[in-house]
C-alpha cells in the first residue's frame, strides 16, 4: 500500500472517532425530556365578577390545587358576555399548562349553541381536564311576591307577569327560566344582570319578584330568610336544604343541574393535563376542601379521569343542544 493511502485511512478514522464522541453526550442524556411544569403562578380564570358560584368555587379550589402541583393558582376574574370572554382568553391561551379556565355549564355548553358570534369552539378550543362539582339551581322569591310554592308562583303568572332575575343572558338560569316559562305558559319575564350580585340586590329590594340562579351564592339568604326559595332543580331533594321540594314535584322531568369543570387551551401536553387531573382528584380528597364546599351547596365531584369528563362535556354538549332545540329556547341577546 502506498503512503496516500495510509494517510487517508487514518484522515479517515479520525474523523469516525471524533464523529462517535460527538454522539457520546447525546446518548447518555436519552430521549428529549418534556418541558418543566409548572414554571411560576397558575392563573386560574374566571369568565364572570366575584360573588358568583364560578368565583366561590375558583377561590375555594385554589390554594388547594396548587398545593397538590406545587405551585400558587391565582384566580383572575375575567368577566363580560356571559362568560364568554373569559372562556375565549382561555381558549386562545398558550397551551403551557399555566392558564387555565374554571367553569360551569353555561359559558362552554350553553352559550356557544344559541349566541350570536361566539368567538372560539367548545369542542375544539379547550381540553378538559375533570369536574370539581355540581349544584341545581334555586328559584326562589323576594319580599315583593307573596308565594309559598312553584305552583302558586306559576298559577300567579297565568294572571300577572312575574319577574325573575338571573346572572346575565345565556346562561343556565337563563334556561332554567325560559323552561320555567314553556312549562308552565305563564307571564315569565327574564330580568338578566351582570353577575349573582346585583341580580341579588335588586331581588332583595323588590325590584323584581324573584331570582333563579346557581345555589350557592343564594344559599346563605335562603338560609336566614330574606330570600323564600320554592325549588330547587335537582333530580332529588339536596341533603343541606330537605325542606325545599324539587322543581320537578311540581312539574316531571325538569331537572337543570349545573356541574363546575376545569379547562386548558387545546393543544395543552397530555403529561401537563394528566398532571392536572391527579392534582384535581386529590385536591377533592381533601375532607376541609369537601367540606367548605358543602357549606356553599356544591356537591363535591370529580370523574374517573379526564377521558371520562371529555367524554360527559361532549354527551352534555348535545343533550343540552337538542333541549334548546326541542323547547324552542334563545338565549341571544
Amino acid at each position: 500500500m502506498n503512503t496516500s493511502f495510509h494517510a487517508l485511512r487514518r484522515a479517515l478514522l479520525r474523523r469516525l472517532c471524533g464523529s462517535a464522541a460527538a454522539l457520546l453526550p447525546l446518548m447518555a442524556a436519552g430521549p428529549a425530556t418534556a418541558a418543566p411544569f409548572p414554571t411560576g403562578p397558575i392563573t386560574m380564570i374566571v369568565g364572570y365578577p366575584p360573588g358568583g358560584s364560578n368565583d366561590i368555587v375558583a377561590r375555594l379550589i385554589a390554594p388547594v390545587l396548587g398545593k397538590a402541583l406545587g405551585a400558587t393558582v391565582v384566580v383572575e376574574n375575567k368577566a363580560g358576555a356571559s362568560g364568554l370572554i373569559g372562556t375565549n382568553h382561555v381558549a386562545k391561551a398558550k397551551p403551557d399548562g399555566q392558564t387555565i379556565l374554571l367553569s360551569s355549564i353555561s359559558p362552554v355548553v350553553l352559550s356557544p349553541q344559541t349566541m350570536k358570534e361566539v368567538p372560539f369552539d367548545s369542542l375544539k378550543d379547550l381540553a378538559p381536564i375533570n369536574t370539581v362539582g355540581d349544584t341545581p339551581e334555586a328559584i326562589a322569591t323576594g319580599p315583593s311576591l307573596k308565594v309559598n310554592s312553584l305552583k302558586e308562583l306559576l298559577d300567579y303568572a297565568k294572571t300577572k307577569e312575574v319577574t325573575l332575575s338571573s346572572s346575565g343572558v345565556g346562561g343556565l338560569p337563563h334556561l332554567t327560566i325560559e323552561l320555567l316559562k314553556a312549562a308552565s305558559g305563564g307571564k315569565i319575564m327574564h330580568v338578566p344582570y351582570k353577575g349573582a350580585g346585583p341580580a341579588v340586590t335588586d331581588t332583595l329590594a323588590g325590584h323584581v319578584n324573584g331570582i333563579v340562579m346557581d345555589l350557592p351564592p343564594l344559599y346563605a339568604l335562603i338560609k336566614d330568610g330574606r330570600l323564600h326559595a320554592l325549588a330547587v332543580t335537582s333530580a332529588q331533594r339536596v341533603d343541606f336544604l330537605k325542606e325545599i321540594p324539587t322543581a320537578q314535584e311540581e312539574l316531571p322531568n325538569f331537572n337543570v343541574v349545573n356541574w363546575v369543570g376545569v379547562f386548558a387551551p387545546a393543544g395543552t401536553p397530555d403529561d401537563i393535563l394528566d398532571k392536572y387531573d391527579a392534582a384535581i382528584k386529590k385536591a377533592l380528597a381533601n375532607p376541609e376542601l369537601r367540606q367548605k364546599l358543602q357549606d356553599v351547596a356544591v356537591v363535591p365531584s370529580t370523574m374517573e379521569n379526564r377521558q371520562a369528563f371529555t367524554a360527559f362535556f361532549k354527551q352534555e354538549y348535545k343533550r343540552w343542544g337538542d333541549v334548546l332545540k326541542e323547547a324552542k329556547v334563545e338565549l341571544k341577546e
